[in-house]
């Protein structure tokens, strides 16, 4: 199988963590989410573990140089040749730009995967998951959504200029998504 390497994007509760499980059960790649990372450095009894909990809590996204960083020392640990899934890096345009430019330097051919869904849908989807997982971060809808507009929303349009972006229904049933993403990246 041709090495990939996969991005996804979208609004806070569009599906993409699902997407990721299911996509590296599919073909045995890794993934790597930056909103483990962030929530792990939360658990730290640091100034920087209080400060990155402090800000998830507040439903805000971190700071760029600080995804970059995570980004990038992921990025470098990977093996020639493997395949790799990203969830939640280049969430703001420094960042995006940052993996164009870190991809091309590498000689890495990369997609980035954008599951669309309604703000209605995202605010549905949410309140499930805070009463399923308990998450601390989906308390703050508005805010997520007021961030994602005014950070993530131009990434998406700057892979989509660059001609990286396939956008996905993220509203269909989750095994549609699951085979619309097959289908766009070639799998079987």
């Amino acid at each position: 199988m041709e090495t990939k390497t996969i991005f996804f994007i979208g609004k806070p509760g569009s599906g993409k963590g699902d997407q990721v499980k299911l996509l590296s059960a599919k073909t045995g790649w890794p993934t790597y989410a930056s909103g483990d990372l962030f929530r792990a450095i939360a658990q730290e009894e640091t100034p920087v573990g209080k400060k990155v909990k402090e800000e998830n809590y507040a439903g805000i996204l971190q700071p760029y140089w600080f995804a970059t960083y995570l980004f990038l020392k992921t990025l470098f640990a990977i093996p020639e040749g493997s395949s790799a899934i990203f969830d939640g890096f280049s969430r703001k345009i420094p960042e995006a730009e940052l993996v164009i430019d870190a991809m091309k330097w590498l000689n890495r051919p990369f997609y980035v995967l954008y599951l669309s869904v309604s703000d209605e849908e995202v605010k549905k989807r949410l309140v499930l998951r805070k009463e399923k997982e308990g998450r601390a971060d989906d308390d703050f809808v508005d805010k997520r959504l007021e961030e994602y507009r005014a950070y993530t929303k131009p990434c998406i349009e700057l892979f989509r200029k660059a001609g990286m972006l396939i956008e996905i229904d993220g509203e269909q049933t989750r095994e549609a998504v699951t085979a619309d993403i097959c289908a766009a990246l070639n799998l079987k």
